[in-house]
């Protein structure tokens, strides 16, 4: 998988199927079910090590989870989150990337907008993808919580205005996460780069869920996501290949799924 190739399947209306994998055993699992961009989340945080929020991962233990994740990823492009303070002024944010893509990442995913354009703009410069994570902000959840954004007028211009700025900058790609269907919409349709969701909507270039979700294993998941690990798919193999092609059929998510 290449950049080049994910923005022809968001020209050509082909979903993008991105899972998040932590490890060797789910990279393997994913590249079997064709996955398009696995995401080496911060979300490990909490969905291995127990912890409550994603803040306490460090960026030693991002490169060693990605490290295993591409020792079995044959396919798949590669998204490595920067994890929280990583990027708290532009020379920790170069460092912490030229760390991160030595380890085998392919993009780097920075949360933010308006406040990460110096930086997309310096990673771009130096051929560093980014893909930008707005929406709601899991590293930002002690100060603003866990919200639905872009539900008002402002809110929406805001979050229209920085995808428009982050991605002039030179963002590769973008992440909405928890964004009002037609809001998100609005986004994919207005920027040239592909756009994934998370609790989003439909309409979005592809679909991101963290594999936890996806098996069954999250206590009290959010509702944006689903297990597919039932008596139809009946192993985890099957759950992963159900969600990448429900994603790519449109049967996920659905009206069930929304947050709106």
């Amino acid at each position: 998988m290449t950049l080049t190739k994910l923005n022809k399947m968001k020209q050509n209306n082909q979903k993008i199927v991105c899972l998040t994998a932590y490890d060797a055993a789910i990279s393997t699992v994913a590249n079997q079910a064709g996955v398009d961009v696995i995401l080496v989340g911060d979300s490990l945080a909490m969905v291995v090590q127990g912890h409550d929020t994603t803040l306490p991962v460090t960026l030693d233990e991002m490169v060693y989870h990605t490290k295993m994740v591409q020792r079995k990823n044959s396919h798949a492009w590669c998204m490595v989150d920067m994890p929280f303070m990583a990027d708290a002024d532009l020379r920790t944010a170069l460092q912490s990337v030229a760390t991160l893509m030595k380890s085998g990442a392919n993009i780097v995913k920075l949360e933010g907008g308006k406040r990460i354009v110096p930086f997309v703009s310096a990673l771009a410069e130096l051929g560093v993808p980014v893909c930008s994570h707005l929406g709601l902000l899991p590293q930002h959840v002690a100060k603003n919580g866990y919200k639905v954004v872009g539900r008002d007028d402002v809110s929406a211009q805001l979050l229209l205005d920085e995808a428009k700025a982050v991605e002039k900058a030179g963002a590769a790609m973008l992440l909405l996460e928890c964004v009002p269907s037609k809001l998100a919409k609005k986004v994919t349709d207005s920027v040239d780069i592909p756009v994934i969701g998370i609790g989003s909507g439909v309409d979005t270039d592809g679909q991101v869920l963290v594999v936890n979700d996806v098996l069954g294993l999250t206590e009290n998941a959010p509702k944006f996501s689903k297990n597919f690990l039932n008596a139809q798919t009946a192993s985890i193999q099957g759950a992963v290949q159900q969600y990448a092609d429900d994603v790519r059929s449109l049967k996920f998510p659905t009206t069930l799924h929304l947050i709106d």
